[in-house]
């Protein structure tokens, strides 16, 4: 078997698994049900998206690849700027939720 196919393999297996370990930490961590919902949707639209960037480097010809790459990491910017402050709305909303005096 070639070097260059191992390697490849072995890099996306860990690659998978550390993206299955991260969404799984990423759901344990959350602080609330609504929190926790909210992060079982980001985890599946993120799978979703990766999957999708992933498939079309694959099928695009190679000169058209490295175009993906500007709205790929717009996106992801964005996206994880966005999701982290709903994220902490929503945990300040469970917080006051749970002790409703201390605000």
């Amino acid at each position: 078997m070639h070097l260059g196919l191992v390697g490849g393999i072995i890099g996306s297996v860990i690659g998978v698994a550390g993206g299955v370990l991260g969404t799984y930490f990423s759901i344990r961590n959350t602080n609330g049900p609504l929190e926790r919902a909210f992060m079982v949707k980001c985890v599946v639209l993120a799978w979703i998206a990766v999957a999708v960037f992933l498939g079309l480097l694959l099928i695009l010809p190679a000169a058209y690849r490295i175009y993906l790459w500007i709205p790929y990491g717009v996106l992801l910017v964005w996206s994880m700027i966005k999701l982290n402050r709903k994220q902490a709305e929503i945990r300040q909303q469970e917080k006051m939720q749970q002790f409703p005096e201390s605000s």
